[in-house]
């Protein structure tokens, strides 16, 4: 196949590709857990671009974008997240992109441009790093806990605001007899409250939409269109969003 654009996410916890036609549809992917030699993997990876895709421009994005090799031109992922989103829903608004290490709510206008944006980046308790931690101690699969937090008839609040002191809340809460369930939909729920707190000193504008891999986590959307009282929409392949924009802007 022949590309006309090639992009590359190198996140914190996840490597993402993805290329374009000229048209800007998406006509590959690939997705692999991100490993400890990513300048090795990053060039791996745009290698194996290009042997699927063709020789296309190629533009990298996300945590280790200054280690994709070959790359013409390496932007920011809120850039590519709002370009990405944008062409997937067709309207500007508001991106809610949550990472493996940091969050970001990101304002879009109508043209696709980023107008603002605010990040977490201080504390693990508003990333799916915070997730993925609790689910450990707690025995789960990250990717059963969403519909666990759903299901759950109870709800446990989780005061802390620190993931290291939340692990430590949730020993004391087990130790008490709470339920298992109860205490994975507090979890989302102190997660969401975070997300929204940093989506309201934005402003909220809508449409809202997630993005990244926290995105399938279906609790997180439910929760979060609960806590800003309006519809918070899912593009088809939310952890794709950030490679998918970076592939329409080496379009330009």
């Amino acid at each position: 196949m022949n590309a006309a654009g090639i992009g590359v996410d190198a996140g914190s916890t996840v490597v993402k590709a993805c290329a374009v036609t000229a048209a800007g549809s998406r006509i590959w992917q690939h997705v692999e857990l991100t490993e400890p030699r990513l300048e090795e993997q990053a060039r791996r990876i745009a290698a194996l671009a290009r042997e699927q895709a063709g020789a296309a421009p190629l533009v990298a994005t996300g945590y280790g974008r200054k280690l994709v090799a070959g790359a013409e031109r390496a932007i920011t992922e809120i850039t590519c997240h709002a370009r990405g989103v944008f062409a997937e829903l067709g309207s500007g608004g508001t991106v809610v992109d949550i990472g493996g290490q940091d969050s970001k709510v990101i304002s879009v206008g109508a043209d696709g441009s980023v107008r603002n944006f605010a990040m977490n980046d201080k504390c693990a308790a508003g990333t799916g790093r915070f997730l993925e931690v609790t689910a450990a101690r707690l025995r789960l699969a990250v990717e059963e806990i969403g519909a666990m937090a759903l299901a759950a008839a109870e709800e446990v609040p989780i005061s802390s605001t620190c993931a290291v002191f939340a692990e430590s809340e949730i020993v004391s809460l087990i130790a008490r007899g709470a339920a298992l369930e109860a205490i994975v939909r507090g979890l989302h729920r102190s997660l969401v409250a975070r997300l929204a707190s940093l989506v309201r000193s934005l402003g909220i504008v809508e449409p809202v939409a997630l993005s990244g891999g926290v995105a399938r986590n279906p609790a997180i959307a439910a929760f979060l269109a609960e806590a800003l009282g309006c519809e918070v929409k899912l593009p088809e392949a939310p952890q794709l969003m950030g490679a998918y924009g970076a592939a329409l802007l080496a379009l330009d």
